[in-house]
């Protein structure tokens, strides 16, 4: 079979007679030069205006190069209330994600999108409140992981001194994210890790 399934079962021998344990594979996960792009607040989509009722944004949106965790800014300390946003992650399941706006701070997400199909924000609190939708430096991983199996990662070429963050989930493949130390910004990103 091509590709090669890591989930058949595979099993190896130990050399305790009768015990055996599951094969584990070393896997490569590049994310190309063009995909790794600089993390930015306006990515997703520019500054929605809020109004007195919540609205429920479908044009407009531009999604991730690849997928990646979200980010959402106000543009006053007096913006809040929370921002649903809709999309799918890797392999196009429909996934949703409440992120809680923080005034003017950037807030980010933890889950990975492929794409934004709605962005729900909420109701302005004062004149001229503002949410911008973007995205942050997670990157989507293509497997459901039980742990952090992230051996190395490599950022332009280079071995990154300092692990990278990394969460997991064997249940949900966009809750499966790694953060590295340096702030993407154009450079080619390669992950080896035993799946």
């Amino acid at each position: 079979m091509y590709p090669y399934n890591h989930k058949m079962g595979q099993k190896i021998q130990t050399d305790v007679p009768g015990l055996s344990c599951d094969r584990a594979f070393l896997a490569h996960f590049q994310v190309s030069a063009a995909n790794a792009v600089v993390a930015t607040d306006t990515a997703v989509h520019a500054a929605i205006t809020l109004t007195e009722a919540t609205q429920d944004i479908t044009t407009d949106i531009t999604n991730p190069a690849v997928s990646r965790a979200l980010s959402i800014k106000g543009n006053q300390a007096g913006v809040a209330g929370n921002v649903v946003i809709q999309g799918t992650n890797y392999v196009d399941q429909v996934i949703t994600e409440t992120i809680a706006a923080n005034g003017a701070n950037a807030v980010e997400g933890t889950k990975a999108f492929k794409t934004v199909t709605k962005i729900t924000v909420p109701v302005l609190v004062g004149e001229g409140d503002t949410i911008s939708i973007g995205i942050n430096d997670k990157l989507g991983l293509p497997f459901k992981l039980a742990h952090n199996t992230v051996l190395a990662t490599f950022y332009d070429n280079t071995l990154e001194g300092t692990a990278p963050t990394v969460a997991v989930s064997e249940t949900a493949l966009e809750s499966n994210t790694i953060d590295l130390n340096s702030a993407l910004n154009g450079k080619q990103v390669d992950v080896y890790l035993i799946i």
